[in-house]
């Protein structure tokens, strides 16, 4: 290195020509090839790059999808899947798993969702089991979100399950028109499959009481289920008491939920996809009172998703996660004694269940208690009957386990100091996301999705005040000019309640009330196709209100639609501004000759959005009276006529109860 460093100095002054230099340039040479040489030799040299793929790749955590061998390892012999949209199905089948050991029996509740349930053949391997199926059905006719994978198997599947011991139980609403269809489909194929039918299928009805349809059918499903396995009772009763209640004294606050469905955190840093463990924080942007008048709320939100990448469809629904209200929180506290700050997890006792909290925990109390528990659900049988063993009044008690039975005194009891009086209680599931139609068109509005929803306000026969959870959160959601805005917690749930393929078939919208809320957006899409250029065919709505002064939703929207030929005809029906009242069934009436020639011989679609219970059922009268009277169809006629329509897409409904 010396030798090259007195090299190098002397090349260097050597190559300067025609320069004489002194000794002092001599020097400064020398110092910079000395540091050029030191730069060259003893410069930190780069770090090798390692090629990953000469590394095996970690794998990643194997989740346990077969619920045999969880089976197997736990000593269960009866597993309980749910397919629950809003809970109920889900409660139902824990309370049916915990049943299970009162027969020495030992059950499990389980999401078909997490697990292959192409295994269910397999289930005879496992000595006396059984599976049984709690099933809700949702919307027209079909299976829950979670239950969706396993209804795609029962079709497509072509196992033999004989040997499988299985038991079902519904739950649906006989104001729909498909009631209870997935629970039947589900009973009925897999008797198809071989499967031992244990007990009969059961349906629950929501528009009466679920709650004691599936107290009827327990109370019978489980001696038929002695009876089947030549079981005993051992007299045991069941508790709804599995979580032991852990407080943190000492947590770094980053590792709390304060509200997050899913990932913790996942409201700080907003990450897509969006979904219902995953939502999506969307600004109100608008925040309107629709009505003019009345002693109603009805209201038109927009909610900005601009930088969520969430897409939608006209027809769509929008899933909120509404909070409670921090005034009747703050109550619950005081009565409870409680800090509300206190940070607290909820562990499940049973170390095997796939829910180690009922609800995502370290949490507050007043977390828990503002996003997810619904402290205005009225109570379960069961859980009257459990708080019973710790009341202190003999009359209470009594009352409280009369309430609990299945006698008739008791749902009378029941009905009226329960239900009738929207009572609730501190032993509650978990609040549910609300859905509502969306009330705008992608096409027109990519960047923001629209809510029309009427405020839940009223008095019980015994004057107490109940106001819905979800409405009145987000009548309070105000658009400021102090540059806040609120959000909501959202996601966006799809649906078959589409326009025709072909812009050019008629469309023929009913919709009384907040039931034109996806009107708002068929029509501002059949707009939409109209400056596109394409052959848009006629575009026919039935809306219906109390007063044209007071509640004629969208008028000034509908009208303007109106007067540029994208909405056909416009007919509204005011019930209230006349003696007699009109409904949006005698507007269809009145147009019947015109209805059926739509329907019959132009290949109309037909569309219904609101109440169940009523205007649903009397469109559909009003639809088989038009083929009868104009059609010259027998009414078992009309009624197959448009089942068939409901068949092939034609009549779609998108209606609640």
């Amino acid at each position: 290195i010396a030798d090259l460093y007195a090299n190098t100095c002397f090349h260097m002054c050597f190559m300067i020509r025609g320069t004489l230099l002194g000794s002092l340039d001599i020097f400064v040479f020398s110092l910079i090839a000395g540091l050029l040489i030191y730069w060259f030799f003893f410069r930190k040299k780069p770090e090798p790059v390692l090629d990953l793929k000469t590394f095996p790749a970690v794998p990643p955590p194997i989740r346990e999808t077969s619920f045999i061998e969880k089976m197997k390892k736990t000593n269960r012999n009866v597993v309980v899947f749910y397919g629950s949209q809003t809970g109920t199905a889900e409660e139902f089948a824990n309370r049916l798993a915990k049943d299970a050991h009162r027969y020495g029996m030992k059950g499990m509740a389980t999401d078909p969702e997490e697990y292959d349930m192409s295994e269910l053949s397999r289930l005879k391997e496992i000595p006396n089991s059984m599976a049984v199926f709690c099933m809700a059905t949702y919307g027209e006719g079909d299976p829950t979100d979670n239950a969706q994978e396993f209804y795609d198997w029962m079709q497509g599947t072509d196992d033999d399950l004989e040997g499988v011991n299985f038991a079902v139980f519904g739950l649906g609403n006989k104001t729909y028109e498909h009631f209870n269809a997935t629970g039947k489909y589900t009973d009925k194929r897999f008797a198809e499959l071989g499967g031992k039918r244990v007990f009969d299928l059961g349906l629950g009805d929501d528009d009466s009481n679920l709650e004691e349809d599936f107290i009827s059918w327990k109370e019978q499903f489980w001696p038929a289920v002695c009876e089947f396995f030549g079981v005993e009772a051992t007299g045991e009763e069941s508790s709804i008491r599995q979580f032991e209640l852990v407080v943190h004294n000492d947590i770094n606050m980053n590792q709390v939920y304060t509200g997050e469905m899913g990932r913790l955190k996942s409201f700080q840093t907003q990450k897509p996809p969006f979904d219902s463990k995953n939502l999506f924080l969307a600004p109100v942007t608008v925040n309107r009172k629709l009505n003019r008048g009345g002693n109603r709320h009805l209201m038109h939100i927009e909610l900005d998703v601009m930088d969520s990448k969430i897409r939608y469809d006209a027809g769509d629904h929008v899933a909120v996660y509404p909070t409670n209200d921090a005034a009747v929180v703050s109550r619950i506290g005081e009565r409870l004694g409680v800090d509300l700050d206190t940070v607290i997890s909820l562990k499940n006792l049973d170390e095997e269940s796939n829910k180690k909290h009922p609800f995502p925990c370290p949490s507050t109390y007043r977390t828990a208690l503002t996003h997810y528990l619904d402290i205005n659900n009225t109570p379960r049988k069961n859980v009257l009957y459990e708080l019973s063993q710790y009341t202190s009044d003999p009359q209470e008690q009594e009352n409280m386990r009369k309430m609990a039975s299945a006698s008739p005194e008791g749902k009378a009891l029941y009905q009226s100091w329960v239900l009738d009086s929207e009572r609730n209680i501190l032993l509650l599931p978990q609040l549910q996301a609300r859905y509502y139609s969306i009330a705008s068109s992608n096409k027109v509005h990519p960047t923001s999705i629209h809510i029309c929803a009427v405020v839940i306000e009223y008095t019980t026969k015994t004057g107490r005040v109940y106001k819905g959870v979800a409405t009145n959160w987000l009548k309070n959601k105000e658009v400021t000019e102090n540059g806040h805005k609120h959000t909501v917690p959202m996601y966006v749930r799809r649906s078959q309640f589409r326009l025709p393929f072909k812009p050019s078939n008629p469309v023929i919208m009913t919709g009384p009330g907040t039931g034109i809320a996806p009107f708002v957006g068929f029509i501002q899409e059949r707009a939409w196709q109209k400056e596109q250029g394409k052959d848009v065919g006629e575009t026919i709505l039935y809306f219906g209100c109390r007063h044209k002064n007071e509640d004629f939703l969208y008028q000034q929207e509908l009208e303007e639609f109106e007067r540029a030929g994208v909405l056909t005809q416009l007919n509204v029906a005011f019930s209230r501004d006349q003696e007699h009242k009109i409904y949006v069934q005698h507007l269809l009436k009145k147009n019947k000759e015109q209805l059926w020639k739509l329907i019959h011989s132009n290949n109309a679609h037909i569309y219904v959005c609101g109440d169940a219970r009523n205007m649903a059922r009397d469109v559909h009268t009003a639809f088989y009276e038009i083929a009868e009277e104009v059609g010259g169809l027998t009414h078992t006629q009309a009624v197959d006529y448009f089942k068939k329509l409901m068949t092939k897409g034609r009549y779609l409904q998108d209606v609640w109860s």
